[in-house]
């Protein structure tokens, strides 16, 4: 298969193990939001955040709706200058994040085992990730939480 389309059938396979399990269905745009949260250095507002992701100041607002209500992010007034809000990571958005990270892994491992995903079914699943890597993940995705 050629590079391109493995990596859509990676993604493709991460979407559907992401949307078959229990936990909350997001967006996309809510998950880039929530990864440039966690991954880029704070402080974040929701206007470097439109910024950052070239979109509108309420798309942004409305995907933090959504982010806060699952507990995944945290809004707090800016003592600094008080016309800010801050967008605050939490616990619960880190174990979420590293859980989907996990799941990222585990399709990249299953891919690398034999070149193909294909649609999961009849397939042995995938060697766990050793813990050292998924440590590494966690701390990455913790770094400068709040919480």
């Amino acid at each position: 298969m050629p590079q391109k389309l493995q990596a859509l059938d990676l993604w493709r396979h991460v979407l559907v193990t992401n949307v078959r399990q229990a936990g909350p269905d997001l967006s996309s745009r809510q998950l880039a939001l929530l990864l440039t949260v966690y991954l880029t250095p704070p402080p974040h507002t929701v206007r470097g955040l439109a910024a950052t992701l070239n979109i509108s100041k309420p798309a942004i607002s409305r995907a933090l709706d959504r982010l806060g209500r699952l507990g995944f992010i945290r809004r707090k007034r800016d003592e600094a200058d008080r016309r800010n809000v801050l967008v605050q990571r939490t616990v619960k958005g880190s174990v979420f994040l590293t859980e989907f990270a996990h799941l990222v892994l585990e399709s990249q491992h299953l891919a690398q085992g034999d070149g193909t995903l294909g649609d999961g079914h009849g397939a042995s699943p995938p060697e766990p990730v050793p813990e050292p890597v998924m440590e590494a993940v966690h701390d990455r995705v913790l770094a400068g939480s709040s919480d």
